[in-house]
């Protein structure tokens, strides 16, 4: 049965309802930049697009006759993003800078990272892979809440995500790749806005 990071790690993919603490260790990404709305920006679609196909191009290379060192098969992690605004706020979308990841096994090395994409490439020309690096990542204490509903309708569960953290005793503290993260459970593309289900995570610390 292929490995499901889902349901394995379901303190990071499963939450609760209610608000809760997380320590995420660190973890193998890959990584995508860019600055626009996710809504209109041809730069975001065609980042989300290289992610897809590089990650089946690991879940895939089973069958390639060349198969990484420590392979084991996976069901293919959800879209995630990080978002941040430098102070320009959050209404103007065309001001959003932001990273897209996927996390993958940690099997792949940076060797087998650029070997996948190369493989990709040929095969699929017109995915623009440039933009994609790999990473690990360590996000480190955050507190996390599941938003359900449409992207707009997210600041009433941020403002009650933000009072648990206060009330925890800590404080949002984003910098770095540290940001606004978001982990998409649900697909935009087949899910009706009221129904999407989102995972909403901020970095924190414990206050002094």
């Amino acid at each position: 049965m292929a490995y499901d990071f889902k349901k394995e790690n379901k303190s990071l993919y499963a939450p609760a309802a209610k608000p809760s603490i997380v320590a995420v260790l660190e973890m193998t990404f890959i990584m995508a930049d860019g600055m626009g709305d996710p809504n209109t920006s041809t730069e975001y679609q065609n980042a989300v697009a290289a992610l897809y196909g590089i990650a089946y191009g690991v879940k895939m290379s089973k069958r390639s006759g060349d198969t990484p060192d420590g392979y084991f098969d996976f069901v293919v992690a959800p879209l995630e993003g990080l978002w941040r605004t430098d102070g320009a706020g959050i209404l103007d979308k065309n001001k959003f800078q932001w990273t897209s990841l996927m996390r993958l096994p940690d099997f792949v090395t940076p060797d087998v990272f650029e070997d996948i994409r190369l493989k990709v490439g040929k095969k699929k020309p017109e995915l623009d892979l440039s933009a994609v690096r790999l990473e690990r990542f360590t996000e480190g204490l955050c507190g996390q809440i599941t938003h359900i509903g449409s992207f707009d309708d997210e600041p009433a569960t941020i403002a009650e995500l933000t009072r648990f953290i206060l009330e925890s005793g800590c404080t949002i503290e984003m910098s770095g790749w540290r940001q606004h993260h978001e982990i998409y459970l649900s697909d935009p593309r087949k899910a009706t806005p009221e129904k999407m289900k989102t995972i909403i995570r901020y970095p924190i610390v414990k206050e002094v």
